[in-house]
Formats: C-alpha cells, sequence, structure tokens
C-alpha cells in the first residue's frame, strides 16, 4: 500500500480485529472513516448495516498502533450514501450526495469539534439593531439546532425582515459554530 499515493485513498478489505472492513478511508496518510459498501439493491435498507460500519470504525486497524475510533462512516450503495459524523454529540446518519474530499476529511478530522458540537456553545446574540420578531427567530432556531433538529421553519409577516434574519443567523453559524471547527 501507497499511502502517499494521493492526498487520500481507500484501501479496499482493510484488516481490523472485527475482521475486514469494506474499505479504510485515509487522509494525508491517516486514517479518518470506514466504508461499509452494500449492493444496490439494499438501497432502503442501508440503515440496518450503521452498528456493522460502527464496528469497523472502532475497530483496531491492523498495522496501525493505538488507533482511536475513526470519526467518519460511511455506508453506501452506490447509489446512496450516509454518512456519519461520529464526534457529533448524538451521531446519527444522513443520506449525503457523494463522499467528501479527502482535503475535507482531514479539515475536519483536525479541528476541535464538529459543526453540530459548534451549534450548543454559540456566543450570545447581540441585539443591536433587530426587532423583536428577529431576536425571537434566531433565538428559537438556535434552540432548535443545538437540540439536534436540523430543520425548522421561520414565519414572519410581511416587510419584519426574514431577510436580515436569515442572513444573521447564518453568519452566526458560519462565524461561531463553523469555526470551532477549525
Amino acid at each position: 500500500m501507497d499511502f502517499s499515493a494521493g492526498p487520500g485513498i481507500a484501501v479496499r478489505e482493510y484488516q481490523t480485529d472485527n475482521g475486514p472492513a469494506d474499505y479504510v478511508l485515509f487522509a494525508d496518510r491517516q486514517p479518518v472513516g470506514v466504508v461499509e459498501a452494500k449492493p444496490d439493491s439494499w438501497g432502503e435498507k442501508l440503515t440496518t448495516v450503521e452498528h456493522q460500519s460502527s464496528g469497523y470504525a472502532h475497530a483496531q486497524l491492523k498495522w496501525v498502533s493505538g488507533s482511536a475510533p475513526l470519526p467518519f462512516v460511511y455506508e453506501s450503495t452506490g447509489i446512496i450514501t450516509r454518512f456519519t459524523d461520529g464526534r457529533d454529540p448524538a451521531p446519527r446518519s444522513r443520506e449525503v450526495f457523494t463522499f467528501h474530499r479527502p482535503e475535507t476529511l482531514k479539515a475536519w478530522a483536525t479541528a476541535r469539534a464538529s459543526f453540530r458540537s459548534g451549534l450548543s456553545c454559540l456566543p450570545p446574540l447581540n441585539t443591536d439593531g433587530l426587532r423583536d420578531c428577529q431576536v425571537s427567530a434566531i433565538t428559537n432556531l438556535e434552540i432548535s439546532l443545538a437540540a439536534g433538529k436540523p430543520r425548522a421553519l421561520v414565519q414572519m409577516a410581511t416587510g419584519s425582515g426574514k431577510t436580515f434574519t436569515a442572513i444573521t443567523q447564518v453568519y452566526r453559524l458560519l462565524k461561531h459554530a463553523g469555526a470551532r471547527r477549525i
């Protein structure tokens, strides 16, 4: 195996103390994740193998001494791919369009915390220039995100500042929750 063949490599049938993992992902020569591959016919059953892929992520890797659990876990049929960031406060899989780039996995692996961990540590909202309904919307949205609810609906009257509210929220997430990753 040539771990320096590129910024990231996927090693097929990598040996672990739980048996061979379908693929172990390496970024900058360091193991960062596993992939459990299943046939296309598994589509809607893909989540049933999360325990198997998690077992490989927590297994001792052959030829890697003292390895900690691998943070990134994928299950894939080649058509459907699910991803779990094991560093999240309550890790859960979600469907993704494709596998993440090695550079992204490396950056995430070396970050202090995951994005979802950062959601629970946002600083107090500066309310200067915000209307009461905007403060309420941002505060309640951040409570929802910190509770692990990734979907929310912000409903405000016409002309009440929905666009500014959304921009303020996105700015806070990028600046504070995203910054904790680096």
